[in-house]
C-alpha cells in the first residue's frame, strides 16, 4: 500500500470507526461486534504508526469516544478519564509484561489482574464522605452529570462507612446491568411494543441516562468500582487502595488478584474466559494494571491510553448448534434476507434462537444446509451469526435450501440487485409487509415517534385502517377502540403522540418517508440543502448529486421516488394533515444575552455558524478565546480541552446547550451539522 492508498483508507477507517463509536456511547445500538470495531482501530494504529504525518489529533487513535448528551449538564473530569489499550492475543500481554520489565529496570512490582466489566463507565466523586457527583466518561475531558441517576443505584453508598477516606476524592468504574434484570427489560419493551437492547451493556447506558431517576430505580441496575486516581489518595498500591475503598462501604469487585509475573496473569485469565460464564453480569475480558502507584506514574500515560495497563479481551462466545430451518423474510424496502432457525443454545448470557445468514452468496459459499450442525457466533452480544458448518457432523438427511424466485409475502418474481448481492421484491405498494415495513418506520422514535410498534400496524393493516402513513392522521378515536386491549387510555396515547409529530422537524419527516437508500444523515443533508420538500421533489439527478456524501445510488432512487404519483399524493396528504415539508428558520431576535461574551466548542444538534447566529440575534457576542472577560462556555459534543481547561483555572462557568437554549426564546428546529448515524437499514429480525 503507497502513502497515498493509506491515505484513503485512513479517511476510510477514521469514518467508520466514528460512527460506530457514536452507535455504541451516544445510540447505545451497536451494529458492529467490539471484535471488529477493535480489529479495525488496530489497522488505523498501523497505518498511522507506518505514515506518522498521516496521524492527526481528532484521530480515532489519539481520543476517547464520547458519550456526551445535550440533555445533561456536563462537567470536567478533574483527572482524564481515559480508555484501555486492549488485545485478544496472549503474545501481546507476554509484550506489555516485557516492556514494563524493561522501562522499570531492576525495580520489583507486581499486577493486578481485574476482571474487564462490560458495562458503562462512571465516575464518583465524594465530598466529606458523601456522595457529591457522577459523571459519566463523557469524552474523557468532559462529562454528563447523572448523580441523580446513580443516587437511585442500590449498591452505591450515600455515604461512606468507617475512616480514614480523604475529604474529596474520585474513585471510577462500570453501571452494570445483571443479566436477570436485562431479561425483565427487554420483555418489558417487548410488551410495550419498544425495540429490545442488543445487549446489558447497552441496557445499562440507556438506563443511566433516562431524564427520569425513579424510572432508573426500575431498571435493576448495579455499581462495581476498580479505580481510585492516584492523585486522589496516598497509598503506596492501587490495590490498597481499592482495599480501603471497600472498608468505606464501596462496591469494589472481590475477584481481582495480585500475582507477580506472566505466568500468574495467564493462569488468571485462563480461569476466568471458562468461569465468567457463570457470573450473573457481563465481562468481556481481563485488565491487568501495574499495582505500585510510583511505577504508574514512571509509565506514564499516551494520548489516550494508560501505559501501565492492558485489557486482555476475551474472544467471542462459540455455540454450536443444529439447524432446524431457514425462514426468508422481507423488509420494508423489499430485500429478502435468509434467517436460521436454530435448536435454542445458551450463548453470551442469552438463549440464542435465530442467526442471520446474510444473503444467497453467503450461504452457498458456505455450503450450508438445512440440518447441518452450525458455528454460533454472538461478537460483542449483538445480532448472532453463523460461521461455520462442522461438515464432519452432516447428517445423510440434510437439504441444501433453495432461495426462493418469488416474495414470501406477495408472490411477485424477486429481482437481484448486482450492486448488494441481495434479491428484492419490486411490487413497493402491493407487498404487504412492505407496506407494514414502512408504516412501521414512519411510527419510529427517529422518524415521526408516535406511539406503536409492529403488533399494532399489523392490527391497523389487516382491519383496513391504515395502508398508507397518510392514513394515521385521519383515525378516530372510536376506530382505535376496536383494536384489541386497546381501552381508553390508550387510544389518547396514540392520538397525542400523533398530534405532537406535526411539530417534528422536516429532516425527520423526510426521513420518515422511507425512499429506499435515504437515511437520517441523507435525510438531513437533503433537507439543509434544499430546505423543502418541493425542492427535492423537482430537482434533477445532477442537482441531487451536489448534496454532500450523495452519489449517484442514492440521488437515483430519490429522483425516481419523486416520480412515482401515488408518492406525491401521499406527500400531499400528509401536507394537509400538517407536517412540516421545509426547514424552519431561528426564531426571533431578543436582548436575553445582551451584554454577554461567550465563547462555543465542540459540536452542537444544530450547525456552529447557526449557534453563533443565535447568540447573535439574542444580543450576545461571541469570542474565539477564553478570557476573565468571558461571560461563559458553551460546550457541545467533543469540546477542545484547552478552552475547558481554561475556563475551569479562570472559574469561568461551563454550560451544555439544553442550559443555553433555555436562556433565549426558542429557536424551533434548524439545520444539523455532524453525522450521527451512516444511512444503512439494520436486518431486523
Amino acid at each position: 500500500m503507497d502513502r497515498n492508498q493509506a491515505g484513503k483508507r485512513i479517511l476510510e477507517l477514521r469514518e467508520i470507526l466514528w460512527i460506530n463509536s457514536r452507535r455504541y456511547y451516544v445510540d447505545n445500538a451497536p451494529t458492529m461486534s467490539d471484535f471488529d470495531y477493535d480489529h479495525l482501530m488496530r489497522e488505523l494504529e498501523d497505518l498511522e504508526a507506518e505514515y506518522p504525518d498521516l496521524r492527526t489529533p481528532d484521530s480515532p487513535t489519539q481520543k476517547v469516544g464520547s458519550d456526551l448528551d445535550k440533555g445533561f449538564a456536563q462537567y470536567p473530569h478533574r483527572y482524564p478519564m481515559l480508555s484501555l489499550g486492549n488485545t485478544y492475543n496472549i503474545g501481546e500481554i507476554e509484550d506489555f509484561v516485557r516492556r514494563a520489565e524493561k522501562e522499570l529496570g531492576e525495580a520489583r512490582f507486581t499486577y493486578s489482574c481485574e476482571l474487564k466489566f462490560d458495562g458503562t463507565a462512571i465516575c464518583l466523586t465524594y465530598r466529606d464522605g458523601k456522595l457529591f457527583r457522577a459523571l459519566t466518561r463523557g469524552d474523557g475531558v468532559v462529562g454528563d452529570d447523572v448523580t441523580a441517576n446513580v443516587r437511585m443505584i442500590g449498591n452505591v453508598p450515600l455515604s461512606l462507612n468507617g475512616s480514614g477516606w480523604p475529604e474529596e476524592f474520585e474513585i471510577r468504574g462500570e453501571i452494570l446491568m445483571p443479566y436477570e434484570s436485562f431479561d425483565r427489560l427487554n420483555k418489558e419493551r417487548l410488551d410495550n411494543e419498544d425495540q429490545p437492547f442488543a445487549n446489558p451493556r447497552n441496557a445499562a447506558s440507556g438506563s443511566l441516562k433516562l431524564q427520569d431517576p425513579k424510572e432508573v430505580a426500575k431498571r435493576g441496575l448495579m455499581c462495581t468500582l476498580y479505580h481510585i486516581p492516584a492523585q486522589s489518595v496516598a497509598f503506596a498500591t492501587h490495590s490498597e487502595a481499592l482495599d480501603a475503598a471497600a472498608s468505606w462501604g464501596l462496591p469494589v469487585s472481590s475477584e481481582r488478584r495480585v500475582v507477580s509475573g506472566i505466568d500468574g496473569i495467564e493462569e488468571y485469565i485462563s480461569y476466568w474466559d471458562k468461569q465468567r460464564r457463570y457470573l450473573p453480569f457481563a465481562t468481556d475480558g481481563i485488565v491487568i494494571k501495574i499495582n505500585e502507584l510510583d511505577y504508574q506514574d514512571t509509565l506514564g500515560y499516551t494520548a489516550k491510553s494508560p501505559r501501565w495497563a492492558v485489557a486482555f479481551k476475551f474472544q467471542a462466545e462459540e455455540a454450536l448448534t443444529r439447524l432446524v430451518s431457514i425462514d426468508y423474510q422481507v423488509g420494508r424496502t423489499g430485500a429478502v434476507t435468509p434467517v436460521a432457525n436454530l435448536s435454542p443454545v445458551q450463548l453470551a448470557g442469552t438463549v440464542v434462537k435465530r442467526a442471520t445468514l446474510n444473503n444467497e452468496d453467503f450461504m452457498s459459499q458456505m455450503d450450508i444446509r438445512v440440518g447441518d450442525w452450525v458455528k454460533v457466533i454472538k461478537g460483542g452480544e449483538i445480532i448472532p451469526k453463523i460461521i461455520d458448518v462442522d461438515l464432519s457432523r452432516r447428517p445423510d438427511y440434510s437439504v441444501k435450501p433453495s432461495f426462493p424466485t418469488v416474495c414470501p409475502d406477495c408472490g411477485t418474481p424477486l429481482v437481484k440487485d448486482s450492486d448488494e448481492a441481495k434479491w428484492f421484491c419490486p411490487n413497493i405498494d402491493g407487498c404487504p409487509t412492505q407496506i407494514k415495513g414502512r408504516l412501521v418506520h414512519f411510527l419510529g422514535r427517529k422518524a415521526m415517534n408516535i406511539l406503536a410498534g409492529d403488533a399494532t400496524v399489523d392490527q391497523m393493516y389487516n382491519l383496513g385502517l391504515v395502508k398508507t402513513p397518510a392514513d394515521f392522521y385521519s383515525l378516530t378515536k372510536a376506530q382505535l377502540m376496536m383494536l384489541e386491549g386497546w381501552k381508553d387510555r390508550s387510544a389518547e396515547r396514540f392520538l397525542e403522540s400523533l398530534s405532537a409529530s406535526k411539530a417534528v422537524p422536516f429532516e425527520r419527516v423526510l426521513f420518515a418517508l422511507g425512499i429506499r437508500y435515504v437515511g437520517e444523515t441523507t435525510a438531513k443533508e437533503l433537507a439543509r440543502f434544499f430546505g423543502d420538500i418541493d425542492s427535492i421533489a423537482e430537482a434533477s439527478v445532477e442537482k441531487l448529486l451536489d448534496v454532500r456524501d450523495i452519489g449517484d445510488v442514492i440521488a437515483r432512487s430519490v429522483h425516481d421516488f419523486f416520480r412515482v404519483p401515488k408518492h406525491i399524493e401521499e406527500i400531499a396528504r400528509l401536507k394537509e394533515a400538517g407536517l412540516r415539508f421545509s426547514v424552519e428558520e431561528p426564531a426571533t431576535s431578543s436582548d436575553s444575552l445582551a451584554g454577554k461574551t461567550i465563547v462555543i466548542s465542540g459540536n452542537f444538534s444544530i450547525s456552529r455558524d447557526d449557534m453563533k447566529r443565535l447568540i447573535e440575534v439574542n444580543g450576545g457576542k461571541n469570542s474565539s478565546s477564553v478570557s476573565s472577560k468571558t461571560s461563559f462556555l458553551l460546550a457541545g459534543s467533543k469540546p477542545g480541552p484547552e478552552k475547558i481547561k481554561k475556563a475551569g483555572d479562570l472559574g469561568i462557568r461551563i454550560i451544555g446547550e439544553e442550559e443555553f437554549m433555555a436562556m433565549i426564546p426558542s429557536p424551533g428546529p434548524t439545520k444539523p451539522e455532524e453525522k450521527t448515524e451512516d444511512d444503512v437499514e439494520p436486518t431486523l429480525f
